[in-house]
């Protein structure tokens, strides 16, 4: 049976939540309010006009908000620092903020690199490891001292032509989250790495209407990493790789 104890006082921080998965994800742990007791979400994204919108919504449905207007890529720690002041402790980070710059490999610029990189790779990495040392001293609650989901991308471990910059940072949060999961595994912190194919997003622009047909809708992947959310605390997902069922765009 699992402890009601995991769910219940929730401290939700969500990156990227203005839109997108993020949003999405948002908008399924509000739907599922009677699996979270009391749950509290931090908003975090650099358009602060989202977040108000977004934590007008959670209020009405008598969800505690803070909102976190700014770029992660500039201030990538002061969030939890802030959650950790209002509510104590924090029991959820999803990470869901991220950039990318497509096009021929040969045509990318340094701008292009320092772009991707500062948040994709440094401000993740930063991010990470303010949550971690922050969960790794707060008590256990049903058994964990915290939940990590990082949406990194089926481009952290399959190659796209015109990604290079994208899946170069991709992969390095792969290989950030699996070193993660060996201090994690003592430290009672879950580590979930979620592998999202195309979900129809703002960040792939303007959509033709038959590649829109085959993309997966942002809660789709939402719906799947709440439902990780709520394993029992004795076991752990790690992986999760959710595409569309026709394949990669």
């Amino acid at each position: 049976m699992k402890s009601p104890a995991l769910f219940e006082d929730l401290n939700v921080l969500v990156t990227g939540a203005g839109k997108g998965l993020g949003r999405a994800i948002v908008e399924e742990l509000l739907a599922r309010q009677d699996r979270f007791p009391r749950i509290r979400i931090a908003l975090s994204a650099r358009s602060e006009a989202d977040l108000t919108e977004l934590a007008y919504l959670a209020r009405k449905s008598g969800v505690e908000t803070l909102t976190l207007p700014g770029d992660l890529a500039r201030d990538p720690v002061s969030g939890i620092k802030r959650v950790r002041q209002e509510w104590g402790r924090l029991d959820v980070l999803i990470h869901s903020a991220g950039v990318g710059r497509f096009g021929d490999f040969g045509t990318y610029t340094p701008e292009d690199v320092e772009f991707v990189t500062r948040t994709n790779v440094e401000a993740t990495f930063l991010l990470l490891q303010e949550t971690f040392n922050l969960m790794k001293k707060q008590p256990p609650k049903g058994g964990l001292r915290g939940q990590i989901q990082v949406i990194t991308s089926v481009a952290a471990d399959k190659p796209f032509e015109h990604s290079a910059l994208y899946c170069m940072s991709k992969y390095a949060q792969r290989g950030l989250l699996e070193v993660m999961r060996i201090p994690a595994a003592k430290e009672q912190v879950r580590i979930l790495d979620v592998r999202s194919g195309a979900a129809l997003t703002p960040m792939w622009g303007q959509v033709e209407s038959g590649m829109e047909a085959r993309m997966m809708k942002p809660s789709d992947v939402a719906g799947a990493m709440v439902d990780a959310l709520l394993l029992d605390a004795r076991a752990t997902i790690e992986t999760l790789t959710i595409r569309p069922i026709g394949g990669d765009i």
